[in-house]
Formats: structure tokens, sequence, C-alpha cells
């Protein structure tokens, strides 16, 4: 699972044939959305700038961009941002002094990602599983919840928390190196009690590996190279996109070593030993979050997606792509609604792999909910995260992986055919993107 950052499915692929995209009729934009300083309604537009600044991007604004279903908040709510924020991950920023929410890029802005549409699965139903900003997102994509928590290695004691914060003040000591347990009240660490997806995994003896960039770009200055790393890899700071060391969960069973390097990832893809299971985030530098270049990003998964392919492991990979969360650009999308939660808005979702269809357009709802599903069927025989039966009572509100509406990820894959062949795509492809 390769999570980049803050793109709607419309700004990427609002104009993919076959997709559910932008509203169009003869070339133009059917849809737009009203910008009341300039007393006009916009439409999509395409935008070819490299550098975005895209829209605030917590619980309330994804409450205000989609307006009880009209999906026009957000023009008003980029203008409303703050601007010039140190933090430029802070989702109550905007990082550009005029908004470009309404901005779309095209398949010569992103040709990787378009081939890899085109070759292999894209899904145009894909939702950020819960409204609100990147650190939930990747919470559930762990663990299938967001919570606060008052009391270390006790499940019992969390509450449900959409707009969960991690805490201020940075951890004293590295909290992945030494296999201890995690945070514990008082440290100034968060407490996260509830039980993740690794819980599992561990009950099954089943692999697994959280890949961590820490660095400012892509080290690749070949556009042949094979594969490309991140200069300064740094795994052992837990923070928004590396949360698994704050679980008790990952701490008490000695998991914590399985945090590590994307460095590691490409020397497991080279030789061919990558876990059952891996989660790959970057570091800011590459991850598309507004103010990175979507080229940076572009490059990045593309030297991951090509140290599989060029690896032992190729033949029996599934690579789920995703971006985790909407990063307050437009998507015309009604989410759907599971329960207090989520859905949030839509996000890009692409599957590449030598069992993926080829040329498919998933129609189906779902969301990062889909992923786990599909690693408990596949590895841990349809168990599932549930406190009524994983030994480790919650409080969650549901049990994410049983949705009625949560389509299936098997239906991406057709595992009668002939493994199809690597498509090895150039690092640094030649896109339209500009600097302005």
């Amino acid at each position: 699972m390769i999570q980049q950052e803050n793109r709607s499915f419309d700004t990427y692929f609002g104009t993919f044939p076959g997709a559910d995209g932008i509203p169009m009729q003869n070339g133009k934009a059917t849809v737009c959305v009203n910008d009341r300083r300039l007393g006009s309604c916009v439409a999509p537009y395409l935008d070819h700038a490299d550098v975005n600044g895209g829209g605030p991007h917590n619980a309330s604004n994804a409450s205000a961009d989609i307006d009880g279903g009209k999906m026009d908040g957000f023009i008003a709510q980029a203008q409303g941002a703050r601007k010039g924020c140190l933090n430029t991950t802070d989702p109550a920023c905007a990082n550009s002094a005029l908004p470009d929410v309404m901005g779309y890029h095209s398949a010569s802005d992103i040709p990787n990602y378009w081939t890899y549409a085109k070759d292999f699965v894209l899904q145009d139903h894909m939702f950020e599983p819960n409204a609100s900003w990147s650190l939930p997102s990747h919470l559930f994509l762990v663990s299938e919840w967001s919570a606060f928590c008052t009391q270390a290695d006790t499940p019992s004691s969390c509450t449900n928390a959409l707009e969960t914060r991690p805490a201020e003040r940075p951890p004293a000591k590295p909290a992945v190196s030494g296999g201890e347990p995690g945070p514990k009240k008082g440290s100034g660490q968060p407490i996260y009690a509830w039980t993740d997806l690794t819980y599992l995994l561990y009950q099954h003896h089943v692999s697994w590996g959280y890949y961590v960039v820490t660095g400012s770009e892509p080290d690749c200055r070949n556009d042949a190279a094979e594969t490309c790393t991140a200069v300064r890899q740094n795994a052992n700071t837990p923070g928004i996109w590396n949360p698994l060391p704050w679980f008790d969960t990952v701490g008490t069973d000695h998991q914590l070593g399985n945090i590590q390097s994307v460095q590691h990832f490409f020397a497991a893809a080279k030789a061919g030993t990558l876990p059952s299971v891996s989660w790959v985030v970057p570091s800011g530098a590459v991850s598309e979050h507004p103010p990175a270049r979507v080229s940076d990003g572009q490059s990045y998964v593309t030297s991951l997606v090509n140290a599989v392919m060029n690896g032992p492991d190729w033949d029996s990979t599934a690579i789920f792509l995703a971006w985790d969360d909407w990063g307050g650009f437009y998507d015309h999308v009604v989410p759907p609604t599971v329960d207090r939660n989520g859905y949030g808005l839509r996000v890009p979702g692409i599957v590449i792999s030598p069992y993926a269809k080829q040329g498919y357009v998933d129609h189906q709802t779902l969301s990062f909910d889909a992923y786990d599903k599909f690693i408990e069927d596949d590895f841990l025989g349809g168990e599932r995260i549930d406190p009524q039966t994983d030994g480790r009572p919650d409080p969650r509100p549901d049990v994410r992986e049983n949705e009625r509406i949560l389509g299936d990820l098997v239906d991406d894959f057709d595992f009668n055919q002939k493994p199809r062949r690597p498509v090895v795509l150039p690092v640094h492809p030649s896109t339209t993107l500009t600097e302005k």
C-alpha cells in the first residue's frame, strides 16, 4: 500500500476516459463553484502547475466543501484558509495566495499515473475513510479507527475522535529502536490503545513492514534508474504519517523494528524478501502534499513500483496506490455516509499487479477499509478487527470492513490470467508541468 497525499479524484483523473470524472459537454465542464469575491461561478480548469496550493482539509472543511451534497464549498474554504503557515502540512492552511482548488491535471502532466491507470486498474469511487485530515486517515489505514485514549493498554479507554491530533511535544528518544512498548500517559505522546491490523498479523504469524521516507526529494538523477532512494532516511520518529510506533500493540508484540527506512523496502524488493504486507509512506517533499511538487511525488512512486516490478516478488504482488485525503481540491461526487466518521471525499485509487485486470475502471464504492478487508481475507481467513472477536474490545462504532456498501478488491483481479509483465516507466518522465 503506497500512500500519497492530498489530491482529489477529479484533480488527477477528472478527464480519464470511462471514469466518473468532471461532468463535461463538448469538452467544457458543466459544473462550477461560486466565487463570491469574483462574483462568478468558476468551472474546473486545466492547471499545469507543478506546485499547487490546495485548500484546508479539517473535518469542518470537509463538511463545508460537501455542503449537504451541493459540493460547492471548495473556493470559499480556500479563500478563508490560513496563509503563509510555517508548517505547510497544517490542515487549516492553504499554500497559495490565489485558490487553485478548481484546477485539474491532464494525462500529459502525470503520464506515469495515467499509464498505470490505463494498463492496470483505476478505482473511481475510492473515498477517504474519514472526512478529515492526514492523521485520522493514516490511523484508519492501519486500524480502521481514529480515537483518543486516556489509558495505555486499555482499549476501553478510547473514544471516537475524527479530528484527533498527536501530542505537540516530540518524543524524548527514538520511538522505534529497542523494541520497547509505546508511549504511556504523561509522556507527551498520544496513547493509541485500540486494536490495529498489525495485532492480527502478529497473531497469525504474517510478516509486515511499514516503510518511511525522510528526505527532501527522490535521489535519482538518471531517468533510466531502476530505483530511486530518498536522502536522509529516518524511520525512528512517529508522526502523522507514521502512527504505528504510538500503538500499544506494536510495542507489546515487539514489532517496532518492522517500522523501517524506505531503503529497506528497496533492498527487500531487490532481494525478493518483501513482507506479506507493506505500507509505504512519503516525506513531505515527495508526498504531493501542497506545496510539494507533483513531479517529485510521481518520480518517487514510480521508483517504488519499478523496484517491485524488477524484483523476484512481482509475480505475487498487488500494489494499492492511493492519496490519503482530498487536500481541499474540488471533487463533484457526493461521499456516501457509513457512520459518524465518513466516508470522506473521493481520492484517486490505482491497483497495479500482474493479476490486475487491464484497462479496467472499478466503479465499486471503496475506501481504505477495503485494503484491510482484502488483507484479512487473503492472510487471516477473513478474521476482522472486531471488538467482539479479536480479544481486545474497544468501543469503535462499527466494523468498517463489513460495511454493506463496501466493494471487494477481488473484483480488480483476474487470477486465471497469465501473470502480466512489468511496465517499468522512466523515473523522470517528460511532462507538461510548469513552474507557475
